[in-house]
């Protein structure tokens, strides 16, 4: 994967791109542990991929106008219309599947197959999602991972979460990246994406970690029900970061929309 800029109307986009094949847009989740998530590879051997980062996110700028959730969606459909895409594969991550799931619900003409693993968005009384943002690194493996030792392991390759240098270090990158994630999830994921998953005309599967203690696996059927025709992906043995303990799995769903 190649990483790239493109210039839009708001701010420089720093996107990942690889691959050949159908065109694939991959939009990453709000924790976005490192740039080179598991998933974009296996994806470039089947499609033509594009992962814009979030402004914010890596090394790319950060964008003050973005204030809410419809200034976020039409900045990402900018993003696609800048790349120059017409009716890509459109797949979202956690924050990025709520994104994906507003931008086909406000062009439902301009998406035609949809992936979303465990998108946020949608908010159940019975089943609160936790606050990630009062979250300390060492809380989340447990809220992440199936196998939260690997999940710890994965998250801290060079450093100890006790380490007061990687806790300092791991404050600063996260209060830069959530920063631009709470403008639409903080306090709480509901910005009315309920209310227009209707207009969803795509085809779409919901992918989710059977063991996901963020996004409990109970929200696919909230998503099922509100999106006409889509289906659900349960795998195994998987938490909220599916696509990287189960990376095939993930792929051999997305690939099911081709």
């Amino acid at each position: 994967m190649e990483l790239k800029t493109i210039k839009t109307s708001r701010v420089p986009v720093r996107y990942f791109e690889g691959g050949s094949g159908q065109p694939l847009v991959f939009l990453h989740g709000a924790g976005r542990m490192n740039d080179d998530l598991p998933i974009l590879e296996p994806l470039a051997r089947k499609f033509h991929v594009y992962a814009p980062l979030v402004p914010g996110y890596g090394d790319s700028e950060e964008c003050p106008e973005l204030f809410d959730m419809l200034d976020f969606t039409l900045h990402t459909w900018d993003v696609v219309d800048a790349l120059g895409l017409r009716d890509p594969i459109l797949v979202g991550f956690s924050m990025g599947g709520m994104i994906a799931a507003e931008m086909a619900a406000i062009a439902p003409n301009d998406v035609s197959r949809l992936a979303l693993i465990a998108p946020a968005g949608l908010w159940l009384d019975d089943h609160p999602i936790p606050d990630i943002f009062a979250m300390m690194p060492y809380d989340l493996p447990h809220y992440l991972f199936y196998d939260e030792e690997a999940g710890a392991r994965l998250m801290t390759p060079d450093g100890d979460m006790s380490d007061p240098k990687f806790l300092q270090t791991f404050l600063v990158q996260n209060a830069r990246q959530l920063g631009a994630a709470s403008k639409i999830l903080f306090p709480i994921p509901e910005r009315g994406l309920s209310t227009r998953l209707y207009r969803i005309k795509a085809r779409t599967v919901l992918i989710w970690g059977a063991c996901d203690r963020l996004i409990p696996a109970v929200y696919a059927q909230a998503f099922q029900s509100k999106i006409r025709g889509s289906s659900v992906v349960m795998i195994p043995e998987a938490a909220h970061v599916a696509p990287y303990e189960k990376t095939a799995e993930v792929v051999a769903a997305i690939s099911g929309l081709e």
